[in-house]
């Protein structure tokens, strides 16, 4: 009952969080039909909108999951000013 393989087996089975769930937002290609976002985390199909939490990140990270989702903010707020730079100059807005 003791026995290194049964406890291994039994932290498998028994060991689980209903806290972080991670996962659910697939990043993939468009023409993956699962795929929910983009490399640049925009949903697909829906104009506007973009997921920076951790459902995108296909494993539990071994750290923090709160700082990881920190950073995934920090590098989604870079690619919108990046996305927002590339509009406003490829339009000449103010020029």
């Amino acid at each position: 009952m003791m026995s290194d393989e049964y406890l291994e087996c039994s932290l498998h089975v028994h060991i689980f969080t209903f806290f972080h769930p991670v996962g659910t937002c697939k990043m993939r290609p468009a023409n993956d039909s699962n795929a929910v976002v983009d490399p640049r985390l925009r949903v697909y199909g829906v104009r506007g909108l973009r997921v920076t939490d951790s459902s995108i990140m296909p494993i539990i990270v071994t750290g923090g999951q709160y700082i990881t989702c920190i950073m995934i903010d920090e590098k989604v707020s870079d690619m919108i000013k990046e996305d927002w730079h590339q509009l406003y100059h490829n339009h000449n807005v103010c020029k």
